[in-house]
């Protein structure tokens, strides 16, 4: 068989093989992984638009990851909650309706939901396909198995690639468009022009972030003009620069149309969000009004393409909702707290959350294409034009993320990864070269991407590089999404079976698994289940506590940042009325008697207040103390003695200083 034939062959094998391995990696990682804290609601949202025709429970992500991922839900046909006298139902709560549907109507939801995982990893092979085509285009069939292989062996892309979320599905539209939309610009024929309006229309039903698409679109259309070349669009040929971006222009005008059909699609050619035929609803998770309030012009033109119905009305709602959370939202960085964010926020996990090969990597390409330039400025111009999409997709993209207040995770440039994967294929050049050391380098740097997914599995979302102190620092960097997404319960369930002893278990989680549905027995502390479950006053006594990251940071709570004179006076305010607030759970005579000096939701607010303020005391101190294990580098188990709860929860001001200067000065647990 000769060589051609052989490759043939073997290419698409080895390619299948890769990217096979990829999703099976995936799968089996998530297979031993709790509900993360989104796919609860996107499943749960997108079972609603399939089985009752209802758009309003999720409508700030975008339908197709929700309805893709629920798809195999309307085969298994799992009950749906009650709706009638349903109140998460009238407000459009979709976390509570959510737990609801998880874990109250009599089914397993772990089937439907690793069913959903399956059908979100068809997304990622999709974008790896994408990768190995493009780099082939580019740099040859070298470079194009390593840019797979950096793609295949991406911690990132195994975490985000089989959660039942909208990011992996986004990550594809973004390349799959520029793509379409560049060869539609080079190719007049019908073919390609219906090709890329439709993948257009489809990027807008994935994400709210798709209109990052326009720009994108605009820079390579006025790339295209630039050229010499004559520019054919459905069999007219224009040649001038003018002529080429207004048909350019008119071209996307089409593809605005195509979106808007694809869009109606989706929502079943319904303005109305609310299914009539359904028990009534009051509002959605929000109303419009409140949103109004705070978006300004961009709300006042939703409103008038509500008016006029435009475009489905849970569409456009959730487009509000976007860009109303986005403007203030808590985030954590290196310590810091902030509601708007940071620049530096996507450059550090960038930096923390890269493997250390692909930084190396498009540090190597950057100098190659340096180089080269300097020797021959000739090349610059025709290099730059072959990747004008991966460049535009990678400039837009980053500079929308620079001035982003919505700083919650690292998944939200994973769009842009696939650009550096592609360019790594310029290194493929050296496989076919002679010298041995570019051959081992680039080698290297593929084996090097191996060992780092080997080295985190099955953890993958924890990832973070030599440079933060890997996963076991991670938290100090970085939260939520980025390391501890709620999905370490069956491990921790795995823990406490051969590590508590008996011990009592404390609790606080953040996620919207069920401890319950794992089997574990603890005392919740503040926001485990929040959003539907009252927390319920707990005293605290010598255990184990198992904290979450998240909730570690305090990133979400209203006490978050430095422990003020202040809080301390309040909390030890609070502790004086601590003895009443054990007597109005545990004895319902005296609770009788306390409700007529105030209402229950009054004690309620008040102990509320004091676990608060009792968590985040709490909480300073197991910062500066070495936990005793960890479960997946997102759950820090701590065994407590009596002294130091006493100390850390009810002792003076004095004798928590003194308990947190000790922690900072005993030696660390190897």
């Amino acid at each position: 068989m000769a060589a051609r034939e052989r490759a043939k062959v073997f290419v698409p094998l080895a390619v299948a093989a890769l990217l096979a391995l990829h999703a099976a990696l995936a799968l089996w990682a998530v297979a031993g992984k709790s509900t993360t804290a989104d796919e609860l609601i996107h499943v749960t949202g997108g079972y609603a638009y399939w089985h009752l025709d209802d758009y309003r429970l999720h409508p700030e992500n975008g339908i197709l990851p929700q309805r893709w991922a629920a798809l195999p839900a309307v085969f298994m046909a799992p009950p749906f909650p009650e709706l009638t006298g349903n109140p998460y139902w009238k407000t459009s709560e979709v976390q509570a309706v959510g737990h609801q549907f998880f874990y109250e109507t009599g089914h397993d939801h772990f089937p439907m939901l690793m069913a959903g995982r399956a059908m979100i990893v068809l997304f990622n092979v999709a974008t790896g396909l994408l990768i190995f085509g493009w780099s082939r285009r580019l740099f040859g069939l070298p470079g194009a198995f390593v840019s797979l292989g950096l793609f295949v062996f991406s911690p990132n892309f195994l975490a985000h690639g089989a959660l039942a979320t909208s990011d992996a599905c986004m990550t594809f539209f973004f390349l799959a468009s520029v793509g379409a939309w560049w060869r539609h610009l080079h190719d007049g024929r019908s073919r390609w022009w219906w090709l890329s309006a439709l993948v257009f229309g489809l990027a807008c039903v994935a994400k709210y972030s798709a209109p990052l698409l326009l720009p994108m679109m605009v820079l390579m259309a006025v790339a295209r003009a630039w050229t010499a070349a004559p520019l054919t669009l459905l069999g007219r040929t224009f040649a001038t620069r003018g002529g080429k971006f207004g048909a350019a222009a008119l071209s996307a005008v089409g593809h605005g149309l195509v979106a808007m059909a694809v869009i109606w699609l989706f929502y079943g050619f319904r303005y109305s969000a609310f299914n009539p035929a359904l028990p009534p609803a009051d509002h959605f998770i929000r109303p419009w009004e409140v949103l109004d309030l705070h978006i300004g012009l961009p709300g006042q033109v939703l409103r008038a393409f509500a008016a006029v119905h435009a475009l489905p009305e849970a569409f456009l709602y959730g487009f509000a909702y976007v860009l109303e959370t986005a403007q203030v939202r808590s985030a954590f960085l290196n310590g810091n707290y902030s509601t708007t964010g940071w620049p530096s926020f996507f450059p550090w996990t960038f930096a923390l959350k890269t493997t250390l090969p692909v930084l190396a990597a498009t540090a190597l390409v950057a100098g190659l294409a340096g180089h080269r330039w300097w020797r021959a400025p000739a090349l610059v111009r025709p290099d730059l034009y072959r990747i004008a999409p991966l460049a535009a997709l990678f400039a837009v993209y980053w500079a929308f993320s620079l001035t982003s207040h919505l700083n919650i995770g690292h998944r939200h440039i994973l769009p842009t990864y696939p650009v550096l994967f592609v360019g790594a294929g310029a290194l493929g050049a050296w496989l076919v070269s002679r010298r041995a050391l570019p051959v081992a380098a680039a080698v290297v740097l593929v084996g090097g991407q191996v060992l780092e997914a080997a080295r985190i599995a099955p953890h993958y979302l924890a990832y973070f590089n030599a440079l933060g102190g890997g996963p076991e620092n991670g938290h100090r960097h970085l939260v939520d999404s980025s390391l501890d997404w709620g999905q370490d319960l069956p491990g921790l369930k795995t823990w406490l079976d051969q590590n508590a002893d008996g011990a009592p278990v404390f609790l606080s989680y953040f996620g919207t698994g069920e401890p319950d549905y794992y089997g574990i027995r603890a005392r919740r502390l503040p926001f485990v289940n929040a959003f539907k479950i009252p927390q319920p006053y707990v005293r605290l006594e010598a255990g184990v506590y198992a904290i979450s990251a998240t909730m570690l940071e305090h990133v979400y709570s209203p006490i978050r940042g430095p422990w003020t004179l202040e809080l301390e006076k309040e909390f030890q305010e609070l502790r004086g009325v601590e003895p009443i607030f054990a007597a109005y759970v545990g004895d319902p005579q005296h609770r009788a008697e306390l409700n007529r000096a105030a209402t229950e939701a009054q004690w309620r607010r008040k102990w509320t207040r004091h676990d608060l303020l009792r968590f985040a005391r709490l909480c300073h101190y197991l910062r500066a103390r070495t936990p005793d294990a960890h479960v997946g580098y997102s759950v820090f188990l701590y065994r407590l003695s009596s002294a130091e709860v006493a100390a850390a929860t009810a002792g003076s001001f004095s004798d928590w200083r003194a308990l947190i200067e000790g922690a900072t000065q005993a030696p660390a647990l190897r």
